[in-house]
């Protein structure tokens, strides 16, 4: 199971992510991405709240979400580890 909270403050838009973020809670996830259009001056990130396990799928997307301007920020040691690739293999890009 994967649950999405949505935040609004100011001009950030928050994306909590509790559960596993593999199958098809990817698919899932991407379908509302992708859906979605935040207003014009809005910056998205992705909050990997409570995430308990990540894909190679799950990474892919956040990857891919990663590389069109979304901040992803990781909470706990197995996150934060997936994000800090995230963010090196965006800069060797």
């Amino acid at each position: 199971m994967l649950r999405v909270t949505v935040k609004k403050e100011d001009s950030i838009e928050t994306w909590e992510l509790e559960g596993k973020l593999s199958g098809e809670w990817v698919t899932e996830l991407e379908r509302c991405w992708k859906e979605h259009t935040p207003q014009p001056g809005t910056s998205v990130q992705i909050h990997l709240k409570a995430v308990s396990y990540i894909d190679a799928a799950g990474k892919q997307l956040l990857t891919e979400m990663h590389g069109r301007g979304v901040e992803i920020k990781g909470c706990g040691c197995m996150t934060r580890a997936v994000v800090e690739e995230i963010v090196r293999a965006g800069i060797e890009r």
